[in-house]
Order: C-alpha cells, then sequence, then structure tokens
C-alpha cells in the first residue's frame, strides 16, 4: 500500500550515535534524530487527526515531550516506538479533550486525495486511474475509526511489526492482530463500496 521510509546505512549509524548520546542526557544529540523522523512522525499524527495545522501542533508537542521526558527513555525500548507513543498519546488527549468524540468513532471525513506524482513516461490514463485509487483509498482510509486508522498507518506506512505496534499502543499483540484484521475488512468494505455502481465518489 504504502513503502515505509528508507535510511542509508551511514545514516542510521548516526541517529543511532545521537540516540546514544541523548539517552546520556545530551538534548542536543535531537538535532540530528529529528530530520530522520520528521516525515514519518508527522504522517502518523496527520493520518490519526486528519489536520495538517492540528498534526504540526502536535508534532512539536511530541518532541517537547520528548525532551522534558529524556530522563525517562531506557535503552531496552526501541526510540522509534518511544517516540511514536507519545505522538500517540497526545493524539489521544486531544481526542479526549473534544467533546462528542470518542477515539472509538469513525470519521466522517475522508475529502483529502492522495496525490501521487506521475512519472513523465506513463501513460496519462494510467496516471489518472491512479489518482483516482488513491483518493479512493484516502476517502475510505478517513471514515475509519482512528484506532484501526492507527494500526494501519503503524503497519502498512512506517513498516513496524505487530509486536511494535503493540509496544506503541500499549496493548497486547491478541489485540493489535484482531484490530489490524477488522481495520483492513473495514477498508475493504469501504473501498468496494465506493467502487461499486453507484457508490460514493
Amino acid at each position: 500500500m504504502i513503502l515505509a521510509a528508507t535510511m542509508l546505512p551511514e545514516s542510521i549509524s548516526c541517529v543511532d550515535n545521537a540516540i546514544a548520546r541523548f539517552r546520556r542526557g545530551e538534548p542536543d544529540a535531537l538535532d540530528a534524530v529529528i530530520p530522520e523522523y520528521q516525515f514519518r512522525l508527522y504522517r502518523f499524527l496527520l493520518r490519526l487527526v486528519q489536520e495538517p495545522a492540528l498534526a504540526e501542533d502536535l508534532f512539536q508537542q511530541t518532541w517537547v515531550r520528548v525532551i522534558e521526558n529524556a530522563s525517562r527513555y531506557k535503552a531496552h525500548y526501541r526510540f522509534e516506538s518511544w517516540l511514536f507513543s507519545i505522538a500517540r498519546n497526545l493524539a489521544i488527549d486531544h481526542f479526549r479533550r473534544m467533546r462528542n468524540v470518542s477515539i472509538d468513532a469513525p470519521d466522517e471525513r475522508g475529502d483529502a486525495p492522495v496525490e501521487r506524482m506521475a512519472a513523465p513516461d506513463r501513460d496519462p490514463l494510467d496516471s489518472v486511474l491512479d489518482f483516482e485509487r488513491g483518493s479512493i483509498l484516502a476517502a475510505a482510509l478517513g471514515e475509519l475509526p482512528v484506532i484501526h486508522r492507527e494500526v494501519l498507518a503503524l503497519r502498512f506506512e512506517e513498516g513496524m511489526s505487530l509486536g511494535e505496534i503493540a509496544e506503541v499502543a500499549g496493548i497486547p499483540l491478541s489485540t493489535v492482530k484482531s484490530r489490524l484484521q477488522r481495520a483492513l475488512e473495514n477498508l475493504r468494505e469501504r473501498v468496494g463500496t465506493r467502487l461499486s455502481p453507484g457508490g460514493r465518489s
């Protein structure tokens, strides 16, 4: 569906060194870490809250919280899981502050299509069809409950294992599996509805 971000080996080494320095109490070390995670973290938050300005605000709050809680970060946790769980918790706090909004309630949004860059040598019709499929998928994703968008984003956009998702979400592995299965079924159903004659566009 969506490819996870990749990093060069030397970049990974640099990030690992920066995280080790951060763990030793050097907050300036985050200057080397933030660029490696900024796109992925913002994308994850945007998938959850579906509002660019709010996602940006939560993105900033996440890094502030990371700095504030530097002493609580333990080496046996993957930094990525710790980082995403902080972002997730901030998003949940936002939903809890909103009246009449439950993290389990489906949103009736989904009006932001996925923009796809067409390769210059591609057939224009293929590009239009790809854009249409991307728009249908984005709209269907936007209608899913937050907990379903979350597991789909972590699994297919961030490429996390089920165990890592359980760590980020703070839920048992069995819950991750069932939630992911329900999310995929829900997504298939909504995409099918949109593709059927007379379905929503």
